[in-house]
């Protein structure tokens, strides 16, 4: 199983526009993948914050502008990173975004993937943490969990809901989940590969039970949500 078909033209285009643009880029070995949809007021303030080096590995960061380009790829350039469209003229979702992201940056070299938003609701100070896991080998897929860190949401039915779906999946999946729609996570490249993606918007969960049902190895850490 790949992580998405390769039939789908705008996602294949996308990446060849990026492989002609940067023939010779390596991304990673820590890649973070940060979606953007009309986030250009916003995504300085977290680009600024993700370290360039973590435990020794370089970090390279990969924005992915859902629909038209908002000025939020400029701001990723300036601030160091790379920057690609999902192509098309609308949005296509975060699901989709992300899922192009994850692929360029596994084929351009990236050995661990960590995804976060642009809008800051995710602190870019508690990557290491959750890349932890992964780096001393004990793990093949990491969430934050705002349940067993700091959860600032005042949407009370979102946070209900998080407890049932993590319930649910856990049920599922026969694995102890307390967070199944954390966006700070990680995983490696293997995870990538193997597990299929098809949601086009909210794809956290459809990732977490992809890579249980594969035999992953998953592991949870304290998370803040803003």
């Amino acid at each position: 199983m790949t992580l998405l078909a390769d039939s789908d033209p705008l996602e294949t285009a996308a990446i060849e526009d990026f492989r002609k643009a940067h023939p010779s880029l390596q991304l990673g070995p820590i890649a973070v993948v940060i979606p953007s949809y009309r986030e250009a007021g916003s995504i300085a303030g977290t680009l600024e914050r993700i370290p360039k080096e973590i435990a020794g590995h370089a970090v390279r960061t990969l924005v992915v502008v859902d629909g038209p380009d908002d000025g939020a790829a400029r701001i990723a350039v300036d601030h160091g990173a790379y920057a690609t469209g999902t192509g098309g003229s609308g949005p296509r979702g975060q699901g989709a975004a992300l899922r192009l992201g994850y692929r360029i940056a596994v084929a351009h070299g990236a050995a661990y993937l960590v995804t976060i938003d642009a809008d800051g609701q995710y602190l870019p100070e508690e990557i290491p943490a959750v890349l932890a896991p992964l780096l001393a080998g004990e793990a093949d897929f990491v969430s934050g969990s705002r349940r067993l860190g700091e959860n600032g949401s005042p949407d009370r039915v979102r946070t209900l809901g998080v407890y049932v779906y993590a319930a649910v999946i856990s049920a599922l999946t026969g694995r102890h989940v307390t967070d199944p729609a954390f966006g700070l996570r990680a995983m490696t490249a293997e995870v990538a590969r193997t597990v299929t993606l098809r949601q086009p918007q909210y794809q956290a969960s459809e990732l977490l039970i992809g890579a249980a049902m594969h035999g992953y190895r998953l592991a949870e850490r304290p998370g803040t949500i803003r």
